[in-house]
C-alpha cells in the first residue's frame, strides 16, 4: 500500500519529502507503532544509524521483555543460539 501526501502538506511543513517521512517514522516509533528494526528499515538506515538519529533528538529506545523474547527467538531461528 502506498500513501499519498499532498504537495500542500509537504510545502506547509517546510520539510523535504524525506524529512517529512523521517518525522512520520519517528512519531510512529515514539508511539510504539513501529519497532526499531521496522523504523530503521523504512528510513533505509541501519539500526545503529536510527539509534543515532534518536539520540540526536533526545528520544529513547523502548525495549521491553517482549522485545527481548522476540530478539532471542530471531537469534535462535538464525542459528546463533
Amino acid at each position: 500500500m502506498s500513501l499519498l501526501i499532498f504537495d500542500e502538506l509537504v510545502q506547509a511543513s517546510g520539510l523535504s519529502e524525506i524529512e517529512l517521512l523521517q518525522e512520520l517514522v519517528l512519531l510512529l516509533f515514539q508511539r510504539e507503532k513501529l519497532t526499531l528494526g521496522k523504523a530503521s528499515c523504512l528510513l533505509g538506515m541501519t539500526q545503529l544509524e536510527f539509534q543515532t538519529l534518536l539520540a540526536s533528538r533526545d528520544l529513547y529506545i523502548h525495549y521491553d521483555v517482549e522485545d527481548l523474547h522476540e530478539d532471542v527467538k530471531n537469534l535462535q531461528d538464525l542459528g546463533f543460539l
